[in-house]
């Protein structure tokens, strides 16, 4: 595999599985060092349980195994201090900083007016929230290490399309694709790159077991909006981790402010 970031060091937030793990662990293979954190908690709107300091233990050991080295944090990006406590600390630890992947995420699903409004902060302080306290944790150093970087939100089709079933997450999806656009234009002097990365459905473990009875009342008519062009209806974490590592890299050096689907061709329906 080609090793584009050695002695470089990447920041992913929710690294403890799924994406953030995948990222973590292709990162390593191409010569980073990782400064990994996951809030490792359950999340009260979610179907799905959450992951757990176990999970981020596999993770750094995963890291290790490919020959990078590991700074993994519990600390929840809805809370500022702690993550940028924890930042600072594998910046110390590890000596700089690179790439910034903001991908801590979580959904549920519920007609738009049936969300309830625990779900609706949830969902706004994780997706949202999160990104916004990533990005301004992140930032200064890399404004004060005048090497440049490079900064992906994960955001998902959701962020581009109304997708049915998660209208509080089809929210948050799009103000991170927006904020993103946003910063590459304020960041860009600087040549600090930042992007989004759009994803359809991707075998994470975030079972949406509250959507089951929605696709079925709705298999007319909502429900060919999940339809994919490709053959597949689901994709790997590796898949969306070598997307990624090509956005952050050398390789994609003039693209800024852009939103790279992953999608099987779900938006090109």
């Amino acid at each position: 595999m080609t090793r584009r970031y050695e002695g470089k060091v990447a920041f992913i937030t929710g690294a403890a599985r799924g994406q953030g793990r995948a990222e973590a662990v292709r990162f390593a293979q191409e010569g980073a060092n990782i400064i990994a954190i996951d809030a490792c908690a359950e999340f009260a709107s979610t179907p799905y349980p959450g992951a757990t300091e176990a999970d981020l233990a596999e993770t750094a050991r995963l890291v290790e195994a490919a020959g990078g080295k590991i700074v993994a944090t519990k600390a929840d990006v809805r809370d500022f201090d702690a993550l940028s406590a924890a930042l600072a600390e594998g910046i110390e630890q590890l000596g700089r900083l690179d790439v910034v992947v903001a991908n801590a995420g979580i959904c549920s699903a519920a007609l738009s007016w049936e969300i309830t409004a625990e779900q609706w902060q949830e969902t706004v302080d994780v997706n949202l929230t999160g990104v916004f306290h990533t990005a301004k944790a992140a930032v200064p150093h890399l404004i004060a290490q005048g090497e440049g970087g490079a900064m992906v939100f994960i955001s998902s089709v959701s962020g581009l399309k109304g997708t049915p079933f998660t209208g509080h997450y089809v929210a948050t999806k799009h103000a991170i694709t927006g904020l993103a656009k946003t910063m590459a234009n304020e960041l860009g002097e600087h040549r600090i790159r930042v992007n989004t990365v759009h994803p359809a459905g991707v075998a994470t473990g975030m079972q949406l077991l509250d959507m089951g009875p929605l696709l079925e009342k709705y298999a007319h008519t909502l429900a060919p909006i999940f339809m994919n062009a490709l053959p597949t209806y689901i994709t790997e974490p590796s898949d969306i981790a070598a997307a990624v590592a090509w956005l952050c890299s050398d390789e994609a050096a003039q693209v800024t402010g852009a939103q790279i689907p992953v999608d099987m061709g779900n938006l090109n329906r």
